[in-house]
């Protein structure tokens, strides 16, 4: 007895587990296969303090650090594209120039269109920054009658659309233009408008390229941000949410919260009394490693002992939320470069500090004089001798010599203004800072210089011992 559809039926289940297998076979790989495929994960971002900018040691910011890492976790090197603004980053995405956008973006408008995001990673507060003179906004009901000024496409448009919703249409803004020069801070500092919006992370890195703005308050509403990637990446996403929801990404992101703030006055008092308890207790261990460097580098040992001191208070077991490590703060790659194999061993990593130090003072055109050319070295040193640069070709566009530090230290800060950053060469810097750190290094040295000097008994001695002995007088005897 014959069962029906027996042999056709199985013949036909043979067809489809072929088929099934010849698909599986021409299947594309995925995007964390060609990655891996490839041995580089590319990622689209921007040039702004809270992503990933260019500082004295190469690459830092938060998106970089995360990005760095994944890729590690991924067993693959990193390719990172910084773009002018959120509209290129989505237009490299698309177009599969980049496996990842990493910006600090939210999942909004044209994203949802193609892009998937992945968790949320963070929640950034919107700061409503006002120009000093004018009244203090203290609420949302404040912002009627306001000039508002924000760029268009911005997260900070779509927040106050959504404020019009209760606030209604007598809340207006100004939307500038996403290829404008100028930027909304730069508006606002102008004194062409009177409030913008910001995202507070942001503002507290650059607010001290803008004097002339302050901080209102916080809107009530945060926006979420996440990575982006093309849909259909679904492999991808899953790797980056466990990524992103591990112990060491959200180290990462705890850390990038801390502000970066000048110290109050109190402050300046406290650090001046560890200075003088560091110079008894820590300086004598590290001095003759400051010494030695000195002598190899033909500097001053007090110099260099300054510099440590600005960078870690003389701590061999420094390291800072960037990775930067030791009594110099060498990056890794940096100690590297310089010889250095243990950056937790002081001799060495002192020694590497001076190298580096040098390295960057050759690069310092031989015609500035001194102090000048030191004090250039300095802030590059700390900034980057690239974003000095830009700080040169700025100050000489504005009118200023190029070749006097008063006249570069005065520009240095307009690295951190969008609309300077982006005529820079190498983008935003925390310009403030190598003003700072040049500052401070000279207050240590003549501190050091002062502590250093040998006593005047031990001069007097010294002058004493290189002058011939004195005549004894003779009494002639008389008869």
């Amino acid at each position: 007895m014959r069962h029906i559809g027996g042999p056709s039926r199985w013949r036909a289940l043979s067809v489809l587990t072929t088929l099934a297998g010849l698909a599986q076979c021409t299947a594309p790989p995925t995007t964390l296969e060609q990655i891996r495929e490839r041995g580089e994960l590319r990622v689209a971002t921007l040039n702004l303090p809270t992503t990933y900018y260019f500082g004295s040691q190469g690459p830092e910011g938060l998106e970089y650090e995360l990005a760095r890492d994944f890729a590690r976790s991924l067993g693959v090197r990193l390719a990172i594209t910084p773009y002018e603004d959120e509209r290129h980053v989505l237009e490299a995405l698309r177009k599969g120039s980049a496996d990842i956008a990493a910006a600090q973006i939210t999942y909004r408008g044209p994203w949802r269109a193609f892009a998937l995001p992945s968790r949320n990673y963070d929640q950034i507060a919107q700061l409503v920054v006002y120009a000093r003179g004018t009244v203090r906004p203290r609420n949302s009901k404040a912002l009627v009658g306001r000039r508002i000024v924000v760029k268009a496409e911005s997260p900070q448009a779509d927040e106050l659309a959504a404020l019009r919703s209760s606030l209604g249409h007598a809340l207006e803004w100004q939307e500038l233009p996403v290829t404008a020069v100028n930027r909304p801070l730069d508006v606002l500092a102008a004194g062409e408008a009177d409030v913008s919006l910001v995202d507070a992370p942001a503002f507290r890195f650059i607010q001290q390229a803008y004097p002339e703005l302050l901080a209102g308050f916080e809107l009530e509403r945060s926006r979420s941000v996440q990575w982006m990637v093309r849909r259909r990446s679904n492999a991808l996403l899953a790797t980056i949410d466990a990524f992103l929801g591990s112990d060491a990404a959200m180290q990462l992101i705890a850390a990038a919260a801390v502000e970066p703030v000048e110290k109050s006055p109190r402050m300046q008092l406290e650090m001046a009394r560890s200075f003088r308890n560091h110079i008894e207790t820590r300086l004598p261990l590290l001095r003759p490693w400051f010494e030695e460097a000195a002598r190899e580098t033909n500097l001053d040992w007090r110099l260099l002992a300054a510099i440590g001191y600005q960078e870690s208070q003389w701590d061999r077991d420094a390291r800072s939320f960037n990775g930067a490590l030791g009594v110099m703060m060498l990056m890794p790659a940096t100690a590297t470069s310089v010889g250095v194999e243990d950056p937790f061993d002081p001799r060495e990593n002192i020694r590497g500090g001076a190298r580096y130090f040098i390295e960057v003072r050759d690069k310092i055109p031989a015609r500035i004089p001194e102090p000048d050319r030191s004090s250039m070295a300095l802030a590059a040193y700390n900034v980057g001798y690239g974003h000095l640069e830009d700080a040169r070709v700025i100050t000489q566009a504005r009118g200023g010599n190029a070749d006097r530090w008063s006249d570069v230290r005065q520009n240095l800060p307009l690295l951190a203004q969008e609309g300077w950053a982006l005529q820079a060469k190498r983008g935003y810097a925390r310009g403030w800072e190598p003003v700072q750190f040049e500052r401070r290094v000279r207050q240590y040295l003549s501190v050091l210089e002062w502590q250093t000097l040998p006593s005047i008994e031990t001069v007097l001695q010294a002058e004493t011992d290189l002058l011939p002995p004195p005549a004894i007088a003779t009494e002639v005897a008389t008869q």
